[in-house]
């Protein structure tokens, strides 16, 4: 395949899948390396805003995904007949900024920071598809570690964790800001951050 066909292979395999591809799958497929993989879906990104597309190209950590212009989200949902989300709550935001700065952490760890059992927004986060499971630590119990995902940069329209917003500056002695019991004021960074309030309720 040329350029022109890899890429518009590339847009088919994004357009198909529906969820984020890693750019090593779509790598593979092209047999081609990375690098090349990286300037084709550029090029793919620039073709679309070149057209004024309604789709756009996001990039989720290592992983890229064809979606809707968020300026057409009210045209989508009349058409699909969707219900518009509750916005996120205050306890929600709270569990997303612990997980966030600390991934990948336990339940329990969440539970200590905030100072309330968070079972049921942490499971809520899981079903809406912004924290994940990670593993097992390797402890007696071999308790769950949790981790954001890529709907959760989605949603906050990062491309990365590390485009997230720094924390504020605190006191030389206070080596974690989230431990300390001020994971309300992080929360509020996270949420000032978010560009889609109406995605997640608990």
């Amino acid at each position: 395949m040329n350029v022109v066909e890899m890429q518009a292979a590339a847009e088919a395999m994004l357009f198909a899948s529906g969820e984020p591809l890693e750019i090593d799958r779509i790598a593979k497929v092209l047999e081609i390396d990375i690098e090349n993989t990286e300037q084709i879906l550029m090029n793919l990104q620039a073709q679309l805003d070149e057209r004024n597309s309604g789709i756009c190209l996001l990039k989720l950590g290592d992983k890229y995904q064809l979606c809707t212009k968020k300026q057409y989200a009210d045209n989508i949902r009349d058409i699909m007949d969707m219900k518009r989300n509750a916005p996120l709550s205050q306890a929600a935001f709270e569990v997303l900024a612990v997980v966030a700065y600390n991934q990948p952490v336990t339940k329990s760890f969440v539970e200590q920071v905030r100072g309330v059992d968070c079972s049921g927004v942490m499971a809520t986060l899981c079903q809406r598809g912004l924290l994940e499971e990670k593993g097992r630590l390797d402890l007696p119990g071999r308790p769950l570690i949790y981790g954001t995902t890529p709907e959760f940069l989605k949603c906050f329209c990062v491309s990365s964790l590390e485009e997230l917003p720094e924390l504020p500056e605190k006191e030389a002695e206070d080596e974690n800001l989230l431990t300390q019991g001020n994971e309300s004021q992080t929360a509020e960074i996270i949420e000032e951050n978010s560009d889609n309030t109406e995605t997640e309720s608990e």
